[in-house]
């Protein structure tokens, strides 16, 4: 018996991007360009592109009546399948500018979340793209049953649309419910993970998309982690041992990359994913110096960051893609304005050698590798120590408690004051309570392989 022949068009959907610029939002040279970004990842073909300038939004429809006529015109032309808005509209607008152009209509929001649920590979980010999805889509469960029509008036009497409205809704609630339950257990996990990692002080990169964490990632510990050129090609947390000479190992992470207007729903579903960001000794904000966006780019890391409630964490810049750039006079405009941050190349790994020393002196500046001898009987700085340190090793003999620790220099107050000693960890002179303390030069030349890290 002949096999079934199942016929599958993979041709990839036609869409028309539109964006209405207000007078008090900032807009680029080219200002579709992130969005042809976005809708490429998301796998449609741009066919099409509409701009408006107006004071304000139309109530019903967002652009003027005008524009929206001469949009349905153009998706007539061009005979997309979707239009995609770079602004976020109302489940009303949306339905309205359905109806007047006949095709489907997304707004950047929800276009954000299609990548996202496609690029998701891990139960976590999996269960976080879906909390996002659907609160995003439960005040627009209305326009889905638009097709039914109530078939009688009155208590008890509703007809079949509003009670299938009803029943989605419990159902979307009840699911969004379970998920902010089973995410809260996987973020404590993760809290209690991260906080376990006592091996090495830790780095994460934080940056736009696409601006090249994980090509850095790969630059700088030979991880040989996915690096693509397109938006959000990284969802989950990769972590890899890298080697810092006269320092050590660090454990350095790489994670999902934010952008300008970054849904709020995805912040909040992500923050078990960015555990690692939150936790971490320092982060590397990885900026694309070669965008003309970049300060913008920056600007909305640091409100991201700011979400994550992050934003006072040591932070080292780096200018990534100085590779790309055709004039020095625009690197010069970057550093003009951040003189402290380090221009790299990480695809030619350029600059990859005065990063690590300025990762390995960031390090050395906030943190301090100790060996600290306590009266047995003060349990109030022991118990200081395990909570502000990481504690590497602790003997107990008869007249003091000797502990090595890792402190950061901030939280050293308490500790100069009622320790019997302190000295730089692994060497024999001991310091008075009160003197100041240099950090211990790790001399090890030994290379530590990137290896995947639980």
């Amino acid at each position: 018996m002949r096999e079934p022949h199942n016929v599958s068009d993979d041709t990839p959907e036609r869409s028309v991007l539109a964006r209405l610029i207000l007078p008090d939002t900032p807009a680029p040279a080219d200002p579709l360009e992130e969005l042809h970004g976005l809708a490429t990842t998301a796998g449609t073909q741009v066919v099409g592109e509409l701009i408006q300038r107006r004071a304000s939004a139309e109530h019903g429809t967002y652009l003027g009546k005008g524009k929206v006529e001469e949009l349905r015109l153009l998706v007539e032309k061009t005979k997309a399948d979707v239009v995609i808005f770079d602004n976020e509209l109302t489940p009303g607008q949306i339905r309205n500018l359905e109806k007047a152009i006949g095709a489907k209509v997304l707004d950047r929001t929800e276009l954000i979340l299609d990548i996202f649920a496609a690029g998701a590979r891990t139960y976590e980010s999996r269960l976080a793209v879906e909390l996002a999805q659907l609160e995003y889509s439960l005040p627009r469960l209305k326009r889905m049953w638009t097709h039914l029509s109530r078939q009688a008036m009155g208590v008890g009497m509703r007809g079949p649309g509003e009670k299938q409205l009803e029943v989605d809704r419990r159902l979307a609630q009840k699911r969004i419910h379970d998920l902010k339950q089973e995410l809260g257990k996987v973020e404590s996990r993760r809290e209690r993970q991260v906080a376990s990692r006592k091996e090495a002080p830790t780095v994460s990169l934080v940056g736009y998309t696409n601006a090249g964490k994980s090509t850095l990632m790969n630059a700088l510990t030979a991880a040989g982690v996915q690096a693509e050129d397109k938006l959000f090609a990284t969802l989950d947390t990769r972590t890899r041992r890298w080697y810092l000479p006269h320092w050590g190992t660090v454990l350095l992470s790489d994670t999902v990359g934010f952008i300008r207007d970054l849904p709020h729903s995805l912040v909040a579903s992500f923050k078990s994913t960015l555990e690692e960001t939150r936790q971490a000794d320092l982060l590397l904000h990885v900026a694309d110096a070669s965008n003309p966006n970049v300060f913008d780019q920056i600007s909305a890391v640091y409100k991201v960051l700011s979400e994550l409630e992050i934003e006072e964490k040591d932070t080292l810049l780096v200018l990534n893609k100085i590779d790309a750039i055709k004039s020095p006079a625009m690197l010069n405009r970057v550093l003009d304005r951040y003189p402290n941050a380090v221009p790299v190349s990480a695809k030619s790994a350029k600059g990859i050698e005065m990063l690590t020393e300025a990762v390995g002196e960031a390090l050395g500046r906030e943190f301090l590798d100790l060996d600290i001898e306590v009266e047995p009987g003060d349990g109030k700085l022991l118990a200081y120590l395990a909570a502000k340190g990481e504690i590497v090793s602790q003997h107990y003999g008869a007249d003091v408690v000797k502990v090595r620790v890792k402190m950061p220099v901030a939280a050293m107050g308490p500790a100069r004051k009622s320790a019997v000693s302190i000295r730089p960890a692994g060497t024999g002179t001991f310091a008075p309570r009160d003197a100041a303390v240099e950090p211990a030069v790790d001399t090890a030349s030994v290379d530590t392989p990137a290896t995947d890290v639980a």
